[in-house]
């Protein structure tokens, strides 16, 4: 089998799983469960058949708990030629009452135990779900802001704004469709990989991409 051009290594929660329309690959071994256009990795390998795209997203995980499974299911990829981490993780955060600090402070760790490992990252933007208070919409901006500020900070990272892709227009604190009022619909995870496509191809193409 030939060597993929690139392995994304897609790591998060629910709207990285495909939630609730599929099951990841980590949930549901070896190869996922349910609806494959639930999900934007599915998107993201229909775009670019050269590259291999890996779902690694756990339903209803922290950042905490992702970060938990850093070795197993990214830094296992270090190896290889061409990898990128694509991190879209902190609503459950959030969602379970957790400050924006601390998202923060946990994000940042994965951020640097990649780039330590000479694994760019996408940094992607927390995204919306319907059922949001006030406050946890004002932690989910805030968390935002700083990892927009993060990625735009250090070589090997860039930023993509998940969020916007997945909002409705003109609503920036729901989603463009769900049909749990918090998770995307197929539509709306096809939206986030359009959305990633010229973000990973700009890291990719950039001299600091492998260091």
């Amino acid at each position: 089998m030939p060597t993929p051009a690139l392995t994304i290594v897609a790591l998060g929660d629910s709207t990285t799983a495909g939630t609730p329309g599929f099951r990841s690959p980590v949930e549901a071994p070896p190869d996922g469960e349910g609806d494959v256009t639930s999900q934007f990795p599915w998107w993201l390998a229909r775009a670019e058949p050269a590259w291999r795209v890996l779902n690694r997203g756990v339903n209803g995980e922290r950042t905490d708990e992702i970060a938990a499974r850093f070795d197993r299911d990214v830094l296992a990829y270090a190896s290889q030629s061409s990898v990128v981490v694509v991190l879209l993780a902190g609503v459950n955060d959030v969602y379970q009452g957790r400050d924006a600090a601390t998202v923060q402070a946990q994000l940042l760790a994965m951020y640097e135990r990649a780039l330590s490992a000479a694994l760019p990252v996408v940094a992607c933007s927390i995204i919306p779900y319907d059922t949001a208070t006030a406050d946890q919409n004002a932690r989910m901006h805030a968390i935002n802001a700083w990892i927009r500020a993060t990625a735009a900070s250090r070589p090997g990272m860039a930023f993509c704004d998940t969020r916007a892709a997945a909002a409705a227009p003109g609503q920036p604190d729901r989603l463009f469709a769900s049909p749990d009022q918090l998770h995307p619909t197929p539509a709306v995870y096809r939206r986030m990989a359009d959305a990633l496509l010229p973000v990973l191809r700009r890291l990719v193409a950039a001299p600091t991409t492998r260091r």
